[in-house]
């Protein structure tokens, strides 16, 4: 995966900031993409994958996802057949092409005029639960902490949609915050078919419970269309992700997509209604955490006109780093820097 990494600065032009989300292009059309054996890829990213939709910049899709897991799993864990999403029974039967990923990505879509060096702007504008049950679960040789739990547990978790909470255990709540743990666009087409599973320059995997509705992704483009997916739908998770699973389950979210020829990103940014945010993921989580503030003292001096020296500083004084996910091969870290701090324009 360090190859990838050293690829991916080779391929980038430069690092452009995020600045303000462009207005969208009137007129956008509307289009629904749900899950079946044909609208969904099952465990890879991959440039030559024929997309299933295709759009223009502006327009707006309706995604439904599918719950990373198996019938099978939900039924030993004691849920009932007839709760079962059907379209997740048609897909274990009917797709043979998969891995070396696990989770169910519903596309790709091809964006028109997207294309390698430019930036895809994902505005996340709503997010639902598409089934009421979650589940959480771990296994052996996976997880932060593989030693200490050799042996596989599964639980199912309902979700209260009206109060927005997941009834972990008697008199345990969880609050819920819908959000997709993989949203992303296909790798470097040199790269071939990558797994699902780690996050990298293209996205994926993020893991980051932050892009909630109203939040905006942003991703570098590697091929012509884009190719976005999503899938691995999570009603919550803890930053970290120890047991290598969140609070699993089925979304349905409504994405706005926007081609932005005025910018060039290295790694993946997101934009928060109250916080800019960058991201670093690699093998070594020390590397991520490089990335990571690397990316924030870039868009520092680029979006906010500061010296590489005073950049450097706020950053130390103002932004927080977060451990993503430590569980998915490389390591996600992201740096949140809080708009309300700068009172003037630059």
């Amino acid at each position: 995966m360090r190859r990838f990494v050293v690829l991916a600065i080779m391929l980038a032009i430069c690092v452009a900031p995020l600045g303000a989300q462009q207005p969208a292009e009137s007129g956008g059309a509307s289009y629904q993409l749900k899950p079946t054996p044909k609208t969904v890829t099952w465990g890879y990213y991959d440039a030559k994958t024929p997309p299933v939709l295709r759009i223009k910049s502006g327009d707006t899709v309706e995604i439904q996802t599918l719950v990373t897991s198996s019938p099978e799993r939900f039924e030993n864990a004691g849920l009932t057949p007839d709760r079962i999403e059907q379209p997740l029974r048609d897909i274990f039967k009917q797709v043979k092409d998969k891995g070396p990923g696990v989770h169910f990505l519903t596309g790709p879509i091809y964006i028109e005029d997207a294309q390698p060096g430019d930036v895809l702007e994902v505005r996340i504008q709503k997010i639902q639960l598409a089934i009421p049950y979650a589940l959480n679960a771990f296994s052996p040789g996976r997880g932060f902490l593989p030693d200490d739990f050799p042996y596989a547990r599964t639980k199912v978790i309902a979700l209260d949609e009206k109060r927005m909470v997941a009834q972990f255990a008697e008199g345990i709540e969880i609050p819920i915050h819908p959000f997709f743990g993989s949203m992303g666009v296909a790798p470097p087409a040199i790269t071939g078919r990558i797994s699902s599973n780690p996050p990298w320059v293209h996205g994926g995997n993020l893991d980051n419970k932050e892009l909630v509705a109203g939040t905006t992704l942003y991703l570098p483009i590697h091929t012509h269309g884009a190719l976005f997916q999503a899938g691995d739908g999570h009603a919550g998770q803890g930053d970290g992700e120890v047991d290598v699973t969140a609070l699993e389950t089925s979304l349905i979210g409504t994405f706005q997509f926007i081609v932005r020829k005025d910018m060039h990103l290295r790694w993946p940014r997101a934009e928060t209604p109250t916080e800019y945010i960058t991201m670093g993921m690699h093998s070594d989580l020390a590397e991520a955490t490089k990335i990571a503030v690397h990316e924030m003292i870039d868009f520092l001096m680029k979006e906010k006109h500061l010296t590489r020296e005073d950049a450097y500083m706020l950053a130390s004084v103002a932004a927080d780093l977060h451990i993503t996910q430590l569980v998915d091969e490389n390591d996600g870290v992201h740096m949140m820097i809080p708009k309300a701090i700068f009172t003037a324009k630059r």
